[in-house]
């Protein structure tokens, strides 16, 4: 029988630098959002499409300073669930949100896993409503499984490296199309009618999704150098560099595409765009890209969720089993991880596997910035006019995504409130178990 010692987290302290965090940060961010977001945002907000990500990196720089702030304090494997545990104490809330936010994070999992299956489909001119997708993806899951049970330093190696070829790739992509392309115009005819505020509202929110990923780097305190200092940094610099790289290739897409051609083609739309612009050779390129920065998506966003569920565990917030596997709980969380994103890579699409991603991570993010203002902003050094800044954006892109969905696709909105529900009750129950087991062993020691 394996020791509690054995069991319980084990962290490298310094075992990751500045660079390898901000890897694993732009690495998560770049491939879901640019790759496959655009042709979703563009359905949503018709001509204000090319507005939509600059709204939502706004917004997710209100959002990102509770973080920075929160991080100087608290830095720790645990990230989100920290932070949260500092306001709320190991209470309900605490656990409710903080496993929205893990959810959410392997549902980003999914969403890279398709999308790669979407790209390299492109590659032999197959079309992406083929179970191919699945296939692909859930392939991809396990591979980036087997490069998480290695070592931290092999794992950003790896993102590192994907990562610099990755924003070499698009900004290189993003350059030529601008100057490739027949106007520098960008001329959207929308195909039904001019989208509403509440559609631009739901477009940003899909927008924030493709930089919600700057928060896997709070996941990494217990192994960055300098976490103090280096969390924060490295949360600024990904939101910078994903401000810029989405920026110009946004606008290279939408100089190469029609609205409807990126409508048509918006699990793709940057294999797309490349087409007319420099024809065949040009798809590859962008394919390849696609493929590697998906990959190291994959692997960084692994890295930080296995350890927040860990994390979690830990401070007993959410019930564990063996199932007689060896090996640390971390590890556990790692294959608990995998397996659940490779169920909804396998039997969920693109569209409403961001839907569900996008309404967890907002009522999350809002649980954040209330408790630093209710209860931290002191301790932090939290300015409340920033934070109230924060919650107020998150609500207004909430309430228009939610509009659009419930007038478009109200089934995804039912799906997200049974799994609320679920982990609500869920939750209270086991928290509830768990006091009334404490309380007797209590007793006993007085």
């Amino acid at each position: 029988m394996e020791s509690i010692e054995d069991r319980s987290p084990k962290y490298r302290a310094n075992s990751l630098s500045l660079a390898g965090a901000v890897a694993l940060g732009t690495g998560v961010m770049i491939g879901a959002g640019i790759f496959a977001l655009t042709g979703q945002m563009a359905q949503m907000t018709g001509t204000w499409f090319p507005l939509a990500f600059l709204s939502a990196a706004l917004i997710v720089a209100f959002s990102a300073y509770s973080y920075v702030r929160m991080s100087a304090s608290y830095p720790s494997a645990g990230g989100i669930a920290m932070y949260l545990e500092k306001a709320y104490g190991r209470t309900l809330p605490t656990a409710f949100h903080a496993l929205l936010m893990y959810f959410s994070m392997v549902i980003a999992q999914s969403f890279l896993a398709r999308t790669f299956g979407s790209y390299t489909l492109q590659l032999f001119d197959v079309d992406d409503a083929s179970w191919l997708v699945s296939a692909l993806g859930v392939g991809l899951l396990l591979t980036a499984f087997l490069v998480n049970l290695s070592a931290n330093r092999l794992i950003e190696g790896v993102a590192s490296v994907l990562g610099v070829i990755k924003i070499g790739g698009i900004v290189v992509f993003g350059v030529v199309g601008v100057l490739v392309a027949e106007t520098v115009e960008v001329d959207f005819t929308p195909a039904d009618g001019e989208g509403s505020v509440a559609g631009f509202l739901g477009a940003t929110a899909l927008g924030i999704l493709a930089f919600k990923g700057f928060t896997t780097i709070t996941n990494s305190g217990a192994e960055l150098k300098d976490p103090h200092r280096n969390v924060g940094r490295a949360i600024t610099i990904s939101i910078a560099l994903c401000v810029v790289i989405y920026a110009l290739v946004g606008f290279a897409v939408a100089s190469n595409l029609t609205l409807e051609e990126i409508i048509a083609t918006r699990n793709y739309s940057l294999a797309a765009a490349a087409r007319p612009a420099l024809g065949e050779y040009a798809v590859w390129f962008t394919v390849i890209l696609a493929i590697l920065a998906t990959a190291g998506g994959i692997i960084a966003s692994i890295f930080a969720v296995s350890r927040m569920l860990a994390m979690l565990t830990q401070m007993k917030l959410v019930p564990h089993r063996h199932f007689h596997m060896p090996g640390t709980i971390q590890r556990h969380t790692l294959v608990y991880t995998v397996v659940l994103g490779l169920f909804l890579t396998a039997f969920f699409d693109l569209t409403r596997i961001a839907a569900l991603g996008i309404i967890f991570y907002l009522i999350m993010d809002v649980a954040i910035h209330w408790g630093v203002l209710r209860h931290l902003r002191d301790a932090v050094g939290a300015k409340p006019g920033i934070v109230v800044t924060a919650i107020a954006l998150d609500l207004a892109v909430l309430g228009g995504f939610v509009w659009v969905k419930a007038t478009t696709d109200p089934f995804v909105l039912l799906v997200a409130l049974a799994v609320m529900a679920t982990i609500l009750l869920s939750e209270f129950v086991f928290l509830r178990a768990t006091r009334e087991d404490a309380a007797p062993a209590q007793s006993q020691a007085r």
